[in-house]
């Protein structure tokens, strides 16, 4: 017998929730089969078998609470395969016997097997566990018939519409109005894990922190023709497209050089001022807001930078981050400016003491001197700060130095 358990995770991570059972009671497992995924606060994972055996018992069901080093389920050796050869010779044998007893060929038994038990992606499993979708009728155009998430979310929107259609078919009959409010006018939906994980953490901070926000804007006419400039070749040359947030990560690891209590933490009476700049760039997922870190931002180059990021945000879109992409980090960026922001408050991502909010850049009238006017594209900035280490001299400075640099990007060059 060997316990399958739940292993050490991450430093801060003690307990997740069963997502998905991949493997049932008195299934044939071998020593590294997936058989379980975890929903953890920050990530999924997949847990797999440590020993080949049979699956004798499952200890939890999904959507059950379980600890780090928890038995979740156990396996027996008993009932193992036979040996390969013996086991073909029955293969064999089976296929002699169907072929004289069917006409069915073999071909069509093993897309039968597939189709009984899908491969799918963590992803695609949970958003057809969130949907009710059964994967045996989701169709893919992969190559090897792994389902993905857009599979899925592609076979929902096409029985919406389905749904629709025959609703418009149908005449409606009209009915009498209830004496009492249905049920069916209130739907209630359980939090996942990580969204709890994301309310609790959020009021944390608006609780314990003295928590202030400052603003400044910036003019991104110059940044925007060096962009127009320079895209083309920096593509050609670096395979990746040059965009606003490389400019804002230079300019935010040159700022934090000349303030350093942002790029600190309050540990008990003890400020931690960190020499290094692993700064953490805010990725939207259907489930909320993750933060994968770039590590060592200051020595890295823009095009490092921009292959970074684009690298997170399509792990995120497919749950792919590990535990090791969200964990530390010294100063976050987000940009809310990407779904219409014009101006906002973001909130900490605790411990870290300051967080910069990019807006969207809107054409704006602005007095280029005392006798002429221009409409420039301008983004509003936004520096959320812990005031308990911050004062607003420091604060006001660091976005400041931010909006020069962006207003002269070439001056990134020269920062070491």
């Amino acid at each position: 017998m060997a316990e399958i358990k739940v292993p050490e995770l991450a430093e801060s991570i003690t307990e997740g929730t069963v997502a998905q059972w991949l493997k049932k009671t008195g299934e044939y497992v071998e020593k590294g089969d997936y058989i379980v995924e975890l929903e953890t606060d920050k990530v999924n994972v997949e847990i797999i078998s440590e020993e080949s055996g049979i699956i004798k018992e499952l200890k939890a069901n999904e959507g059950d609470t379980v600890q780090v080093g928890e038995t979740i389920a156990i396996v027996s050796a008993e009932g193992a395969p036979e040996e390969p050869k013996a086991v073909e010779e029955k293969k064999a044998e089976k296929i002699e016997t169907e072929a004289q007893t069917t006409e069915e060929p073999k071909e069509q038994k093993e897309e039968q097997v597939n189709k009984q038990h899908p491969i799918a992606s963590p992803a695609a499993r949970k958003l057809a566990r969130e949907r009710g979708i059964d994967l045996t009728a989701v169709q893919t155009n992969d190559p090897l018939g792994r389902v993905r998430a857009q599979d899925v979310a592609a076979h929902d929107q096409k029985a919406a519409a389905s749904v629709s259609a025959q609703s418009v078919q149908t005449p409606k009959v009209e009915k009498a109005a209830p004496a009492v409010e249905s049920d069916n006018r209130v739907e209630r939906v359980r939090m996942t894990r990580r969204r709890q994980t994301i309310a609790n953490r959020l009021l944390e901070v608006k609780q314990n922190t003295a928590m202030l926000t400052t603003f400044n804007e910036v003019d991104m006419t110059n940044i925007m023709a060096l962009r127009n400039r320079r895209k083309d070749a920096f593509q050609k040359e670096n395979d990746v497209k040059l965009g606003f947030m490389s400019f804002f990560t230079k300019a935010v690891v040159a700022a934090l050089k000349k303030a350093p209590l942002l790029n600190a933490e309050i540990q008990g009476d003890q400020i931690v001022l960190k020499k290094y700049y692993d700064i953490g760039i805010a990725v939207s997922t259907d489930e909320g807001l993750v933060v994968p870190v770039l590590r060592d931002a200051d020595r890295k180059n823009f095009a490092e930078i921009e292959s970074e990021i684009l690298d997170f945000a399509s792990k995120a879109r497919s749950n792919k981050l590990s535990l090791s992409d969200l964990q530390g980090g010294t100063f976050t960026i987000t940009n809310g400016g990407v779904f219409g922001s014009l101006l906002s408050t973001p909130i900490l991502n605790g411990p870290q003491v300051g967080i910069l909010g990019m807006h969207k850049i809107q054409l704006r009238p602005v007095a280029i001197d005392a006798e002429r006017m221009e409409n420039r594209p301008m983004m509003y900035l936004a520096l959320s700060y812990d005031h308990r280490i911050i004062d607003g001299k420091e604060a006001v400075t660091f976005l400041a130095r931010i909006k020069d640099l962006l207003e002269d990007p070439e001056s990134l060059l020269f920062e070491a």
